[in-house]
């Protein structure tokens, strides 16, 4: 019983989710009705329950996620003020004499916006209503436009100021001083959103070069799906830098107003994130777009999805307490532990070597195929408060693990049938681009991201250099 009912537990959250229910309520009511349950047959320890209010009072007074509404207003500021459609229009004209041009300037111009916004659902529904009636309209191939749309999209996970990477610190900033004070460590060192940020930045930069690098190749050499490009001449190139220059000033004045104030350790993520707030204030006030209207909308946006971010939190704290309750801490503890240590008794000890691999290895497989029925937020919360601190104690560096974790995930919402990037981008696609047209095309892009993990796993210092550099 003690290792069914946690194993059980997981299984019927997921199904509930699959049949359609609120993440918040669902994760909450299946844990209270198994707590019930295990009450009635004296399986469960009612006393960690009792640790709710502490929890809740935990969350509402977290400093660091006051940057979550806060980075939120600023994406949905950006969206109104019509940055992201300015910047296209420019970039497309600095880069349409290259043949893929267009290509080139929509994964530009959406690792801008998702510098801006953070928001991997904004910037996709952005993107493609932006850019895919244009790419089609210039002759991309369907599933080559949707592709570049949907990798594009989802470097909001990975570029910060990630609102993803925020909630992922936060909660890897717990595991970590938990996993040192397991190993005895009573002075343990901190983990900060800002390593998260500084560490991302060498692998999200990574993977726009491979984005681009793939576009060129594929214009290069397969000329039937990006066509030839037609140059009108009354347009002078030094006008056209002039313009670029202009439309780039602002986005990257914010981002590096907002990244810049963290890495010289001028403000924490949060009072940056107050920092982007003000300054997209500040663009759609240049812009002519600030007035009433715009800024009830921006605000009515903030507030529904900073109270669902914040409604999943309370339910995964109902779901996590419950699911230590039955010991399901103690039983995926056990099960990784062995695999580490090449327990003869331990299943699947005899494939792996003795080490991290192998239990890395299951967790980011597992990370993987949750990605496909949980969002990021449901993943940050449920599973890897479970799964951190394990991991962290066999000595794996914090960082390393946090960047991997957003990778891997960004890599489950891009891959076919069930990544939420191709669901956005169907969502707003006309009728006559085919799914099957979205889903062929995400494929190389996908493999670039695998590469990416790849290249991580072999070298960690990919993600660990530049916060060493940066913050030692």
């Amino acid at each position: 019983m003690d290792v069914i009912m946690p194993l059980l537990l997981f299984a019927c959250v997921c199904l509930v989710l699959l049949i359609g229910y609120p993440v918040a309520l669902s994760l909450a009511g299946t844990a209270l009705f198994f707590a019930a349950i295990g009450l009635l047959t004296d399986t469960f320890d009612g006393t960690f329950l009792q640790a709710l209010p502490n929890r809740i009072y935990g969350i509402m007074t977290n400093q660091t996620l006051i940057a979550v509404p806060l980075f939120v207003f600023m994406g949905v500021m950006l969206e109104r003020s019509k940055v992201a459609e300015e910047l296209l229009g420019t970039m497309a004209d600095l880069f349409g004499r290259l043949r893929s041009g267009l290509g080139i300037s929509v994964i530009l111009v959406g690792m801008l916006l998702a510098a801006s916004t953070g928001i991997v659902g904004a910037t996709v529904v952005t993107m493609g209503l932006l850019s895919l009636p244009i790419m089609l309209k210039r002759g991309y191939h369907p599933s080559v436009a949707t592709g570049i749309i949907c990798a594009s999209g989802t470097l909001g996970q990975i570029i910060p100021p990630s609102i993803i990477l925020i909630l992922l610190g936060d909660v890897l900033s717990a595991a970590y001083q938990q996993a040192q004070l397991n190993m005895g460590i009573f002075a343990p060192e901190t983990l900060s959103v800002g390593d998260l940020f500084v560490g991302a930045l060498i692998p999200g930069l990574l993977l726009v070069l491979g984005y681009i690098l793939y576009v060129l190749v594929i214009g290069f050499f397969r000329r039937d799906l990006i066509p030839e490009v037609s140059i009108d001449k009354t347009q002078r190139l030094d006008s056209i830098v002039i313009r670029s220059i202009k439309a780039l000033i602002p986005p990257l004045s914010l981002i590096l107003a907002v990244l810049g104030s963290i890495l010289s350790g001028i403000a924490t993520p949060t009072e940056a994130a107050a920092v982007g707030a003000v300054g997209a204030m500040i663009l759609a006030f240049i812009k002519k777009e600030l007035h009433f209207k715009v800024l009830k909308e921006v605000v009515y946006s903030t507030t529904q999805v900073t109270s669902m971010i914040f409604f999943i939190f309370i339910g995964a704290a109902i779901f996590s307490l419950t699911f230590r309750g039955f010991g399901g801490d103690v039983v995926i503890e056990e099960f990784l532990l062995g695999i580490a240590q090449n327990d003869p008794n331990s299943l699947l000890s005899h494939i792996f070597p003795e080490g991290a691999f192998g239990p890395i290895l299951i967790v980011m497989l597992v990370m993987f195929l949750l990605g496909f029925i949980l969002d990021f937020i449901e993943i940050t919360f449920v599973v890897v408060p479970i799964i951190a601190p394990i991991l962290l104690t066999m000595g794996v560096d914090p960082i390393w693990l946090g960047i991997m974790i957003a990778i891997n995930l960004q890599t489950s919402f891009l891959t076919p049938p069930f990544g939420f990037a191709l669901f956005y981008l169907r969502g707003v696609a006309p009728e006559s681009v085919k799914t099957m047209d979205i889903y062929k095309g995400i494929i190389p892009f996908i493999l670039i991201q695998l590469i990416m993990l790849a290249a991580l796993a072999y070298w960690p210092s990919l993600a660990t250099w530049l916060p060493a550099q940066v913050f030692k």
